[in-house]
């Protein structure tokens, strides 16, 4: 290309990024690229990319919400390092040091909740002064007990101790934040000493196999587990159950398809991709505790938690359905629009 033909490129960008040519965007980003790259037709192309992204928003929208937890979780994490930062010197002389970054995490929390579910706690109530054990469904993720650990903190003062799986605390960044929140691994031992100190624990018998290969049915994956009942019965505390409606509505896994399942048994991490962050309504409920039975066994305890009464969830049915007919008709304009292109492709 001749010196000449070069300053007679630049000159019609120039003219067509000034505004000087009655040109579209697009049309003249299409006219510059089929300049630079001699491809004809490229205007069809670039038609073609923008209708791709225009029908795959909603999927990829879909899949970048739950990173928005994440987000919120590193905010926290940036927040208490700046806030014992800045309160070092304090520390020595305050029995209460965390108080204030717990009640600011708090409140970045349940603004959350409020704004994007519209969260609502029923039965807090039922949580005894003392120490007990809360036993709850563990969703796609964790977000339901992180709504109620800061509406508790606001509302009665109190940390609610949580067990959680290790892997959490490889995290990078986390270690600070879950030491804050009192946020425990185990073993048995501790989780008992926790209790007889008078505080509150948390504990999800599905763990993590839960929150990943659980579905809309809802069903808690006791399996064999009957360590958590044990915990309440050497600390002599009663036990409380918990559930979060639609929980499992708000974030979702793909969890069924086996080749995840098989990673997860052979990795013990949560390699499963999630979806959702959809503004649903979240009501939590906790029911009346079970009190401490001298003479009951772990398998006797566990029974009587199995045995309670599934909580109603008319409302994450409803969306489920929903969101099929919205992929349903989805996959029908996807088709039309595809044998329309192939018309006009030839």
């Amino acid at each position: 290309m001749s010196l000449s033909e070069d300053q007679e490129m630049i000159d019609r960008n120039e003219s067509c990024t000034a505004g000087q040519m009655p040109m579209s965007y697009f049309t003249c980003l299409a006219y510059i690229l089929k300049e630079w790259t001699g491809v004809e037709h490229i205007e069809d192309y670039l038609s073609y990319a923008v209708y791709l992204l225009w029908v795959f928003f909603p999927l990829i929208i879909v899949f970048l919400l739950p990173g928005v937890i994440l987000l919120f979780i590193y905010i926290s994490i940036i927040f208490v390092h700046i806030y014992k930062r800045k309160n070092e010197l304090k520390e020595a002389y305050s029995n209460d040091f965390w108080d204030g970054a717990k009640q600011m995490l708090a409140t970045l929390w349940d603004g959350h909740a409020r704004i994007w579910h519209g969260y609502e706690l029923h039965g807090i109530e039922n949580i005894p002064e003392g120490p007990g054990l809360i036993v709850f469904y563990h969703g796609a993720t964790p977000v339901d007990y992180i709504y109620f650990m800061a509406k508790l903190l606001i509302l009665q003062k109190r940390t609610c101790h949580v067990v959680a799986d290790h892997f959490v605390f490889k995290l990078p960044g986390f270690k600070l934040l879950l030491d804050v929140l009192g946020v425990m691994h185990g073993p048995k031992e501790e989780c008992v000493n926790t209790l007889k100190k008078g505080q509150l624990l948390a504990i999800s018998p599905g763990g993590v196999r839960e929150a990943l290969f659980s579905d809309e049915t809802y069903v808690i994956m006791w399996g064999n587990r009957k360590g958590f009942a044990q915990v309440a019965i050497d600390a002599k505390v009663p036990v409380i159950p918990m559930f979060t409606q639609n929980v499992r509505e708000g974030i979702r896994t793909l969890g069924g398809i086996k080749i995840f399942r098989s990673l997860y048994e052979h990795l013990r991490l949560p390699v499963v991709p999630m979806y959702g962050g959809f503004p649903v309504k979240l009501r939590t409920f906790i029911g009346e505790p079970i009190p401490y039975e001298p003479n009951v066994t772990a398998e006797e305890l566990t029974a009587k938690l199995k045995r309670l009464p599934t909580l109603e969830r008319r409302d994450a049915r409803l969306l489920h359905k929903t969101l099929k007919r919205i992929l349903y008709y989805s996959e029908k304009i996807i088709k039309v629009n595809n044998k329309n292109f192939k018309k006009v492709k030839r």
